[in-house]
């Protein structure tokens, strides 16, 4: 019955969940001489070691941890990025927590370090914000312990320009955050009850497209100049350099000179329109030139780039390494609405980056900026195919205790009861766990299957976790996943029943964002005797984890 593998990884007891670190055995065939070495994922140590950096820099320069946890997931949803001026009169961010190029020399001073440590090393950048964080609190003489105290000393580090925009990224955003809490394989925050000192936003006034964003007019804009230009063709797309709350606050704001038509927030929740579609918004300060496009459309040539664009910024950097799933999905039904509107064919040559439009001096959105995927979910929306599925199986209740529990299954009088637990050694006979070197092992969000789960990113490459089991007999089963839930997680992770010919039985979308914790249901099919597999597959909307934890497979009712 045992499975003949070229390499299996298994994961071993419990020391594989950060009780006694990480350990694997290999199963060959009988012509292997090499073991595959177990790759534990530089993500996944980054994450340990950043929840100990900022606890290190909260405690030595008195400040809450949550504050700045807060502060960088807001700014850079902990990432480590080189920011770029997108807007005139703006300085550039650094680091996880979005240090502001202007102030790094002077805190590598007060740090007794160099501005290259502040502004590229994560645990000095977090402390750098905090020695900032730190002397704004002495000049306020706030309660410490007060998280609510510390919204004007936020609003005066994250420096934004204008006051409506500061009001709603303190309470809209930092404080939305740390009254909700998070929960990512890089981190989390603990839910509070804090109510930020601090004025509130004013409801925004009606208006806009009809697009479902929210109205907020910017006065940076004007009339489209020449009527032999046409209406909009194409659609520049931005990244902000910085915070959502911080870039329409600026592009809203008289003294900015530039604007764009919208804005997109970090996870897709939100859009603001800033600028009527049919007016012209001042976001690319290039000419057209067709050499820049492929030769596209070379009769526009001498042209103001914005007479004929419509510009969407996102909140985030041009160097980040990754984009929320829901950023990319929004703002890809968004080109979709808009191209359908005006009759801009999406691709790359109407759809396009504000770098390559202007390389002179912009980069924007950058190298990490999925266009495959962006581009075919727009197309998708639009009706013209492509994107991924969405969705997911209906839910049951019941099964094992989310705190653990061991994996065992079999059958008894004809009934079927196999669970496949990613912690191998806690499987039967008739199961076994398979995931290549790529997974990172952890117990880092509670909730789970037994003893922890695999994860890994998101992206447009497949890498199946395979949850195997064997059968006497063919059978019509039902499959079910387990996982713990978390901010992260995919809202669509791809689960595949296969048979042991690697046929596909049929695929189920889940959602690991929203649901979880709990045995969900992912559909019914029949499988031949022998070897079969319920498989995970990464080859989803980037920019999110999914987590193989543990896989039931019963007799169907």
């Amino acid at each position: 019955m045992a499975r003949r593998l070229v390499w299996t990884k298994m994961l071993v007891g419990t020391t594989l969940f950060g009780i006694a670190g990480t350990g694997c055995t290999t199963e060959f065939a009988e012509d292997d001489t090499t073991a595959p070495q177990m790759n534990v994922d530089s993500e996944f140590e980054q994450a340990s070691n950043m929840e100990d950096e900022f606890a290190r820099a909260a405690a030595d320069f008195d400040v809450p941890v949550d504050i700045l946890k807060a502060v960088g997931y807001v700014m850079t949803r902990w990432q480590m990025v080189e920011g770029e001026v997108e807007f005139e009169g703006r300085v550039a961010r650094m680091g996880i927590m979005g240090v502001p190029e202007n102030h790094l020399d002077d805190l590598a001073v007060r740090l007794n370090t160099e501005a290259s440590e502040v502004a590229f090393d994560r645990e000095t950048n977090i402390r750098a914000a905090a020695t900032r964080l730190t002397e704004l609190a002495n000049e306020h003489g706030i309660d410490r312990d007060d998280l609510g105290a510390w919204a004007p000393v936020v609003a005066e580090y994250v420096d934004v320009p204008d006051e409506e925009g500061t009001a709603a990224l303190i309470h809209d955003e930092i404080y939305t955050v740390l009254r909700e809490g998070v929960v990512t394989e890089m981190g989390s925050i603990t839910p509070s009850t804090a109510d930020a000192d601090y004025r509130e936003p004013v409801s925004s006034s009606s208006g806009g497209d009809g697009r479902g964003a929210i109205w907020r007019p910017s006065p940076n804009n004007s009339a489209r100049s020449s009527s032999s230009i046409g209406d909009p063709s194409m659609i520049i797309v931005h990244t902000c350099e910085g915070s959502y709350s911080g870039c329409w606050g600026w592009l809203t704001n008289s003294r900015a000179g530039v604007s764009a038509h919208y804005v997109v927030n970090n996870d897709g929740s939100e859009v603001s329109q800033l600028v009527y579609e049919s007016r012209k918004a001042w976001h690319i300060g290039a000419t057209y030139d067709c050499d820049n496009n492929s030769g596209v459309d070379c009769w526009r040539n001498g042209y103001s780039s914005n007479d004929f664009t419509i510009g969407i910024e996102h909140a985030g950097y041009a160097s980040q390494s990754s984009w929320s799933g829901g950023l990319i999905d929004t703002s890809a039904q968004l080109v979709c609405d808009i191209a359908d509107h005006w009759d801009i064919p999406i691709d790359r040559y109407h759809v396009v980056g504000h770098g390559q439009l202007q390389p002179y001096n912009r980069v924007d959105p950058g190298p990490n900026w999925p266009w495959t995927d962006y581009l075919s979910r727009a197309a998708s929306y639009c009706g013209s195919g492509g994107g991924s599925s969405s969705g997911g199986g209906s839910s049951t209740d019941g099964g094992s205790s989310s705190d653990g529990g061991s994996s065992s299954g079999g059958s008894s009088s004809g009934a079927i009861n196999i669970v496949i637990d990613s912690n191998d050694s806690a499987n039967g006979a008739n199961a076994e766990m398979e995931v290549s070197s790529y997974w990172t092992a952890s117990n880092n969000v509670s909730g789970y299957y037994n003893t922890g789960y695999w994860w890994r990113s998101t992206a447009s490459s497949s890498d199946v976790a395979n949850f195997w089991f064997y059968l006497d007999a063919p059978a019509r089963l039902t499959a079910d996943a387990w996982w713990p839930n978390a901010s992260d997680r995919s809202r669509s992770a791809p689960f595949i029943a296969f048979d042991g010919a690697s046929n596909v039985l049929g695929t189920a979308y889940v959602d690991q964002h929203a649901d979880g914790r709990r045995w969900v249901e992912l559909g019914t099919w029949d499988f031949p005797a022998g070897w079969n597999r319920i498989g995970l597959s990464r080859w989803t909307t980037p920019g999110y984890v999914v987590v193989a934890d543990a896989v039931r497979v019963r007799s169907a009712e």
